[in-house]
């Protein structure tokens, strides 16, 4: 170790060893720091001075350990962390520029315990960046948020409180896999024993979380992203099925993961799924796909197609 090291240095290296080595006695300390006993109580002397409650005691099982309610060492950024954290709030975010938003007081907090050469920038992207508002996006309580990962972590299966999209609320229990983050929605991807099958429900719509006392072993290699995109087009109110006269190679970079599953079918490829809303379907998706389709499945998103080709005809038409 360096002999250059301020005591305050030291004595923060020496709360990093106390913290990993329970018991550590003052000639392990010593050696550890590379320094003299008397140095290394000294240290600890300064670690006491501070607030932080580092007890002692004698015997062969004696030696030093951090007591209730120490506190961390400060945590020091870069400025380029710092700027990164505040871009990230932000862009993740957009109402963190507020002072009445919980995250944005934390951010407040953040930035102001910055040193000044670090946290002057970080102050003033905060105040100067616009962030324009995510209309798809939907926060969660943080508090039901919390306990569903613990959930996750601890691979303990819960029962939770659900409302649906119309208002209904039931109850079910499930297997927590995994809580996923995808284009500003949190989803809880999970294994529902009330279907039988996997289901991603969404957070903001989970009520209550109550934990079980039955264990649960996730499947191997999971891959939660890709398993929640999968399923995000199935189980919707209204079937749809769309054939394509181009090869699947060429319409798949066009079809998102929530309309459905995409497969070969003869020269060219069917897509299979479901949805709420067959007029944003055939709208915001069908529409935008640069090759010819017909709709063979679901009565509702033919209707809706037929409705979207009538407007268009009518908007390209001579008559007024």
């Amino acid at each position: 170790m360096p002999n250059d090291l301020s005591p305050t240095a030291r004595a923060l290296r020496a709360l990093e060893v106390l913290r990993a080595r329970p018991g550590t006695t003052a000639g392990e300390l010593a050696a550890r720091l590379g320094v003299t006993e008397r140095a290394a109580r000294r240290y600890v002397g300064i670690l006491r001075e501070a607030g932080i409650p580092v007890e002692s005691s004698r015997g062969p099982y004696g030696g030093y350990r951090l007591g209730r309610g120490t506190r961390l060492p400060p945590v020091h950024f870069t400025q380029s962390e710092a700027l990164g954290l505040v871009m990230a709030v932000l862009a993740g975010r957009p109402a963190a520029d507020g002072a009445d938003d919980l995250v944005g007081t934390a951010l407040g907090k953040v930035v102001k315990a910055l040193p000044e050469s670090v946290g002057r920038q970080a102050a003033l992207l905060r105040e100067y960046a616009a962030s324009a508002p995510d209309p798809y996006a939907v926060r969660p309580d943080p508090a039901v948020t919390g306990e569903l990962v613990a959930a996750v972590a601890a691979r303990r299966r819960v029962s939770v409180t659900y409302r649906g999209e119309t208002g209904d609320a039931w109850e079910a229990e499930v297997d927590p896999w995994s809580v996923v983050v995808r284009h500003g929605r949190w989803y809880l991807l999970c294994h529902s024993h009330r279907a039988g099958a996997i289901r991603t429900y969404r957070v903001d719509r989970v009520r209550a979380v109550r934990p079980t006392a039955h264990a649960f072993v996730p499947p191997e290699d999971l891959d939660p992203v890709a398993v929640l995109a999968e399923h995000l087009g199935l189980g919707w109110a209204f079937p749809t099925r769309v054939v394509f006269a181009a090869p699947l190679t060429e319409v798949a970079p066009w079809i998102q993961p929530p309309m459905g599953r995409l497969e070969p079918s003869g020269e060219g490829c069917v897509l299979v799924g479901s949805t709420r809303n067959p007029a944003m379907y055939a709208q915001e998706w069908l529409a935008r796909v640069p090759f010819a389709f017909r709709v063979e499945g679901g009565q509702e998103l033919r209707a809706a197609v037929a409705e979207l080709g009538a407007r268009f005809t009518a908007a390209a038409s001579d008559q007024p």
